[in-house]
């Protein structure tokens, strides 16, 4: 079927370049360019014992933070800082602490949405790798695996601006 309507309409779907949609070069243009680990640490300083069990009154405690900004001609870093805190009455279970990065080439974007783009879409889509990396290295320090909820990193930011921060760097935790 998309051959047909290239056929039908040889510019593209919009009338105005090439198809597949390049157009006049002005379209908005979000691309991940790299993702990886910048930082990641997992501690459990009570095992064997905790191992056993959580003991008395176990908590776990979970911020998340975003920092962005520019490396280059339209390439913007966003690092997703995700810190897990884990501990009962008899001391601490397990730390962990996760900073995730992606690369992003940015263009035709508004100043003006520049830095929603940077402080919401862009941890949106790295997040998925965070929850996957985080479950994967509780798992693997014998506990059962961290299964994160998902982030309204949208909400977030509009509570961080709302509380005054006219360029955050980040949500707060």
């Amino acid at each position: 079927m998309a051959d047909k309507e290239e056929k039908d309409n040889p510019k593209g779907s919009n009338g105005d370049g090439p198809p597949g949609g390049a157009g006049s070069g002005t379209e908005a243009q979000l691309n991940v360019l790299a993702q990886y680990v910048k930082d990641l640490s997992f501690e459990s300083p009570g095992a064997p014992q905790t191992l056993q069990g959580p003991g008395e009154n176990p908590q776990l405690q979970v911020g998340v933070n975003v920092n962005a900004g520019p490396r280059g001609d339209d390439v913007y870093e966003a690092v997703v800082h995700l810190e897990a805190h884990a501990k009962s009455d008899t001391g601490v279970i397990y730390n962990v602490e996760l900073d995730y990065g992606g690369l992003f080439r940015i263009k035709n974007i508004p100043e003006n949405m520049l830095q929603p783009v940077l402080f919401v879409d862009c941890p949106t889509l790295l997040f998925p790798f965070v929850r996957r990396i985080i479950a994967d290295i509780v798992r693997d320090g014998g506990f059962p695996p961290l299964m994160l909820d998902p982030i309204d990193f949208g909400r977030l930011y509009s509570q961080n601006l709302s509380k005054g921060g006219d360029t955050p760097n980040g949500p707060p935790n």
